[in-house]
């Protein structure tokens, strides 16, 4: 069966959306949604949006369609009208922000705050972070990661995000606590960088970490060593800003430290808030204990969940 997952292009939403359709044993194809330019309505929130599809560029289903999942609110808005015009089963990711009742399904965050028959509460984001995904990583990525580290400190960087900023400053205060964390356990170090990563504060932090000797890895496809990283990893440090990276670090077996950024998110904050609660995560790497911990993950029950409310 074909799910076709409507978001925008970005990365974390088409990785919530495969996470979903593959777990839930669905073919997968991504239509990404772009918003017309000129469009009297584009600033408005997707909530004030009359004919949703009107406002995008052309979406085209395959007819073997039978599952559409949404992520995000525009994708969300434009999954709920293209169910209703193809009378399609509609999954949404995240909250719209919109109705909930065109939609079969909506799978969200304990921060989200939403409540309703149709509602689904997972603790982290949907993911395709999967033990088979994280073996077959570690397989590839293990010698250039660990080399003949006795252990590895993972970091995952974010960016800038409208909630949260990432400076030349946050590189310097990043690179402190690394060269101090290295300098005290011998640890070896392997980064990776997002999208959002700005590129002149990752060269600052690369230089600054020369002492330790710190390698900062990247690429796109099959060369991305991010899912490396989480597999070859003995401690995981991941910026605040990104609920999908940590929760595809807190799919692991091990320990993850929040290195903290400027800036304000009450939804990341609570989302924080439970995993802290939960000792699943620790802020900063101080007095970190590097004991393997229990895999959280509730994408495999969010695809249970698919099937308890529709029938195929």
């Amino acid at each position: 069966m074909l799910a076709t997952i409507i978001a925008e292009d970005f990365a974390g939403m088409r990785s919530q959306g495969q996470g979903l359709a593959e777990r839930a044993g669905f073919e997968w194809e991504f239509q990404p949604i772009f918003v017309k330019k000129g469009d009297i309505f584009s600033n408005l929130p997707v909530r004030f949006w009359p004919q949703p599809l009107k406002r995008l560029e052309n979406i085209t289903l395959s007819p073997a369609t039978k599952l559409i999942i949404s992520v995000g609110g525009k994708g969300g808005s434009a999954g709920a009208a293209l169910g209703r015009l193809h009378h399609l089963p509609v999954v949404q990711i995240q909250n719209p922000r919109i109705p909930l009742t065109g939609y079969d399904l909506v799978i969200a965050n304990q921060h989200d705050h939403l409540k309703g028959k149709n509602v689904f509460i997972a603790r982290t984001a949907l993911h395709n972070v999967t033990p088979a995904r994280l073996l077959q990583s570690k397989q590839k990525w293990q010698e250039e990661i660990r080399q003949d580290a006795d252990k590895v400190l993972g970091v995952l960087l974010g960016g800038a995000n409208g909630r949260y900023k990432f400076d030349d400053n946050d590189a310097v205060i990043i690179a402190e606590k690394i060269n101090s964390f290295i300098q005290n356990t011998g640890m070896r170090c392997v980064i990776t960088p997002s999208r959002r990563t700005p590129s002149a504060s990752l060269s600052l932090l690369e230089r600054l970490l020369e002492p330790s000797r710190a390698v900062v890895l990247s690429g796109q496809g099959t060369e991305n060593p991010y899912l490396g990283i989480l597999a070859c990893s003995d401690l995981l440090a991941v910026t605040q800003d990104s609920v999908s990276m940590i929760s595809e670090a807190v799919a692991t077996e091990v320990p993850v430290a929040i290195l903290p950024l400027k800036g304000r998110s009450a939804r990341i904050e609570y989302f924080l808030t439970e995993l802290l609660k939960m000792g699943r995560v620790q802020l900063g790497l101080e007095n970190i204990s590097l004991n393997r911990c229990d895999r959280l993950d509730d994408t495999s029950l969010a695809a249970e969940e698919i099937y308890r409310r529709i029938q195929f």
